[in-house]
């Protein structure tokens, strides 16, 4: 049985700590060694690792000395790792008890990389919201579609307390990129994917904690957008930042995927500058969005290349609400 690191990286936690920790520890799968590393806590969370340290000595336990942030934190956690397998938790989910077992299996079994499960989305008090996070926001279509760099391209699709992955990738995965759009799941799962197999275990194996202190939850961004404007121009900006950091990053590509990505940066470069019709460069979108569901695929074209039209459809809806709202009160 290969010896297994998980990695937590800890700030004000105290809420969920405990409930999250003896998930972890009560795994069917026991050759595990946990590494913590807290970011500056000012509540209990260390005191409450303290005392796990001392009932179980698989344990291991770092502090940062100034708060550093969730993304630089796993990137030091990942500078500990030992064993030659590492997954990732978050400090306030509870696993499933088998979910480091299956994981395992699966990886072994279909001679994979990195393995990534489907995750159960429930309240502050775990009580079930939806029995499927993926297909709650509409990931499984694309993931079933197909796998690597034209699963990740433009979406991601893996969460990252679900990965299970080879250590020898860390070498390629370090350092993150500095960008606040690219989180250190996704990529984590993009390195891994240029260099070696991914696959997807479609079974929940944790109970993914919907609460006011989420970081990353199920709410999207651009629910907070007011416009239709900004919610194109936030869509675009994402995919220039992306395809800039993978353009910066040619040697993790190969001399296909670093055309393809220029393409795409040019493609939405220009899109930006088009406020109501571009008919230019349509084959890179179909590229781009090729494996999306259809639904998605016309939406995008319709955002990218016909916004007129779309702003025009936003702007009913929006008078329509808001006489709807009027009519209620």
């Amino acid at each position: 049985m290969e010896r297994i690191d998980i990695l937590i990286a800890t700030y004000n936690g105290e809420k969920y700590l405990k409930e999250q920790l003896e998930s972890i520890l009560n795994q069917t799968y026991k050759n595990i060694r946990i590494v913590i590393v807290d970011d500056k806590s000012t509540d209990s969370t260390t005191s409450i690792i303290h005392e796990y340290m001392k009932k179980d000595d698989r344990i291991v336990f770092f502090e940062n000395k100034i708060n550093i942030g969730s993304s630089k934190t796993f990137e030091y956690l990942l500078t500990k790792v030992e064993s030659d397998y590492f997954m990732f938790s978050d400090q306030d989910d509870y696993w499933e008890k088998d979910k480091v077992e299956l994981s395992y299996n699966k990886l072994i079994n279909e001679n994979a990389d990195l393995v990534f499960t489907d995750l159960e989305v429930v309240d502050e008090n775990l009580k079930l919201i939806n029995k499927s996070f993926n297909r709650l926001k509409k990931y499984d279509y694309k993931i079933k579609r197909c796998s690597g760099y034209d699963m990740l391209n433009i979406y991601n699709v893996i969460t990252g307390c679900t990965i299970l992955s080879k250590s020898c990738y860390i070498k390629d995965i370090l350092p993150f990129p500095d960008s606040k759009n690219i989180l250190h799941d996704y990529w984590v799962g993009l390195v891994v994917s240029l260099k070696g197999k991914i696959t997807y275990l479609d079974v929940p194996t944790i109970k993914y904690r919907q609460h006011l202190n989420n970081q990353v939850g199920t709410s999207r961004y651009t629910d907070r957008l007011k416009s239709f404007n900004e919610v194109r121009e936030h869509l675009i900006n994402l995919r220039i930042e992306n395809f800039k950091v993978f353009l910066d990053n040619k040697r993790l590509f190969d001399v296909t995927q670093n055309e393809f990505n220029k393409q795409a940066l040019e493609y939405y470069k220009m899109v930006k500058t088009k406020s109501n019709v571009n008919l230019k460069k349509l084959g890179i979108f179909h590229k781009l969005y090729k494996n999306d569901r259809f639904t998605f695929y016309i939406l995008f074209f319709m955002i990218m290349n016909l916004p007129f039209v779309v702003r025009w459809l936003y702007n009913i809806k929006k008078t329509f609400n808001k006489n709807h709202i009027k009519d209620v009160n």
